[in-house]
């Protein structure tokens, strides 16, 4: 437990409640501290647990906030599930040093499992290196003994695992936790490098350390483990709880998310779902203060392949230009001009733009300035559709390029192949551009752009342009002659609308509580008041890309948090992939707390 982070207490009382005698909560107290010195925490950090203010550092309290920014950036107050002495047991349990020996072994052992996708992979049945899923569903049915025993485990597509804990009350729509089982390679070459070798699931007493620790195992038993708690206590929900793991969203999610969610979705129908929580945004600290930022929406995905058609010959006697020349000009002018930076009102970013303003001390004057002057334009011209957009620009500066690419479709060449030999001019080569879409604009927007630049680069060297020309799919041939002396630019499979934004309303027209305030107010409670809730946006994409029939609620979030972890994502898809223990047991009791309060509160859900 990291010092000045409050976590829930079941010994604590709901804000709905009336808070237990001074006596009894004394007594409550030191029993909360004796089991909890275990783990070595402060007492001040204890104090700030049981009594649930946050003793956050005092730079991250609030103050100077902005009257108007404060009403756009409502916080939901802290839910706790009601007082129960087997739950509350069962979550102090989570507290427990034999409870983190316990999870750090079962997460050990699945990193353990080298379940790697790739992007060559056959069909599943046919390529043997599928198999491999076969072991870590053994695993999972050995180390949750009561999630196999008493839910319903469906295999879909051979390799997705869909488990249905059946709730008691059918008007309640499910909750769906979801992740990915597969993980990117190890190159062989950088295993060196790695402090603990990659496949060992090794603890040093603060990381579990190896490919997949983050990326996304921990996550997804993290979701198991409060599941396997909750039955373990006797728990029997009203709603619904779902939990539904693809095993290839590293290489496109289709063979199992994809198969996945028209499973659920053919079993329960369009909007049947209360939420979905899958992997995604986490915590920082900005201007003074500590944002939750789960992302309620993702930019979209392009990737294009342009291909150089020229002559070949002798090198010794070349054309001024060959096709890999080309080519570099064709790279150089296309990164010569990024697209342009601009904020729309409904982008995510502008929710954490109003919070900054409203409750962080350190929030930037020019940003407040421009965002002030930004909520009080009334014509759509002064908005984010005017050029340049003063306030992107400036939140860009101020935030680099993490903050940059929420506002604006990057672009990243990232394959390229061509030439065969010293002495033989290349006849063909083909470049892979990846592009990750701003809402406010389309895969439309990266063509027309594409174009734009390729046309006077054909004509200086007197190519013949053929621009996302319809492919003939009625022909055998799956690989066809492009034309010759040409500059070809292709759609690959590969593309991505920008996501649907989630509503990420602090409460709904009727005063219930949303999906999002259940979110908010579960994590709010577990860390502490100081925390600001506020939705993002995620500038990649996860496998709720096939998920947008099922709901509109939609949240990538990580819940785990540790303060000594420090910014970043565990060094995801590079060497010394690792999560902090603590982050990850926090995670359980964030998943425990939630699915008790949406099984508890009133939830509206927006369709």
């Amino acid at each position: 437990m990291e010092k000045g982070i409050p976590m829930y207490s079941p010994l604590g009382h709901s804000p709905t409640r009336a808070p237990a005698s001074n006596t009894s909560r004394s007594i409550n107290s030191l029993k909360t501290i004796v089991k909890a010195l275990a783990l070595g925490l402060p007492l001040y950090a204890l104090y700030g647990w049981h009594t649930n203010q946050a003793l956050l550092p005092s730079s991250l309290s609030r103050r100077g906030a902005d009257v108007n920014a404060t009403s756009q950036c409502e916080q939901t107050p802290l839910l706790q599930p009601s007082r129960n002495d087997t739950l509350d047991k069962a979550f102090s349990f989570l507290s427990t040093e034999k409870f983190l020996n316990e999870s750090v072994s079962r997460l050990s052992g699945a990193v353990r499992v080298k379940t790697v996708s790739y992007d060559d992979l056959g069909a599943v049945g046919e390529d043997p290196r599928w198999d491999v899923f076969y072991d870590f569903a053994s695993y999972l049915e050995k180390s949750y003994p009561l999630i196999h025993s008493k839910l319903q485990l469906e295999k879909i597509n051979t390799h997705g695992l869909l488990y249905t804990w059946e709730g008691s009350d059918k008007n309640l729509k499910p909750t769906l936790f979801m992740a990915h089982q597969d993980v990117v390679p190890v190159p062989e070459d950088t295993v060196p490098a790695w402090t603990h070798p990659p496949w060992a699931g090794e603890y040093d007493g603060t990381y579990i350390w190896g490919r997949g620790a983050t990326d996304c195992k921990h996550q997804m038993l993290a979701a198991m483990e409060a599941v396997e708690t909750l039955l373990a206590s006797g728990w029997e929900p009203k709603r619904t709880v779902l939990l539904s793991f693809g095993f290839d969203e590293e290489c496109s999610g289709r063979e199992g998310a994809g198969h996945l969610s028209k499973f659920i979705e053919d079993r329960y129908g369009k909007d049947s779902v209360a939420v979905i929580i899958d992997e995604g945004g986490g915590f920082e600290k900005t201007w003074g203060s500590l944002f939750a930022k789960p992302a309620a929406a993702e930019k979209g995905a392009a990737d294009v392949y342009i291909t150089v058609r020229m002559p070949g010959g002798h090198s010794s006697i070349p054309s001024d230009h060959t096709s890999i020349g080309v080519m570099s000009e064709l790279i150089t002018a296309i990164e010569a001009q990024q697209y342009r930076t601009h904020l729309e009102d409904e982008n995510p970013y502008m929710s954490q733009l109003q919070c900054g303003a409203a409750h962080s001390p350190d929030f930037p004057p020019k940003l407040r300035e421009l965002l002030d002057r930004r909520q009080h334009a009334t014509t759509k011209t002064s908005k984010a559709n005017t050029k340049p957009d003063q306030l992107a620009l400036e939140a860009a500066r101020v935030g680099g390029p993490p903050t940059k690419y929420v506002m604006q479709t990057s672009q990243a060449v990232d394959v390229i192949a061509g030439g065969a030999k010293a002495n033989s001019l290349p006849e063909r080569v083909q470049v892979t551009i990846n592009h990750r879409i701003n809402i406010g604009e389309t895969p439309q927007t990266v063509h027309d752009r594409l174009t734009e630049i390729a046309a006077p680069i054909a004509k200086k060297h007197n190519l013949t342009l053929h621009a996302f020309e319809p492919q003939d799919e009625s022909s055998s041939d799956t690989t066809p002659l492009e034309p010759a002396n040409s500059i070809i630019l292709t759609q690959t499979p590969h593309i991505i609308d920008v996501a649907p934004i989630s509503p990420a309303d602090p409460k709904s027209p009727s005063g219930a509580h949303t999906p999002f305030s259940v979110l908010a107010g579960t994590t709010r409670a577990l860390y502490g008041e100081d925390v600001i809730v506020t939705p993002s946006i995620m500038t990649a994409n996860t496998d709720t890309r096939y998920y947008w029939n099922l709901t509109r609620h939609i949240f990538r979030w990580g819940p785990g948090y540790d303060e000594q972890d420090g910014p970043g994502l565990g060094n995801i898809h590079t060497v010394n992939e690792r999560v902090s223990v603590k982050k990850h047991v926090h995670a359980v009791r964030w998943f425990y707390m939630f699915l008790r309060n949406m099984d508890e509160l009133e939830v509206e859900v927006e369709v």
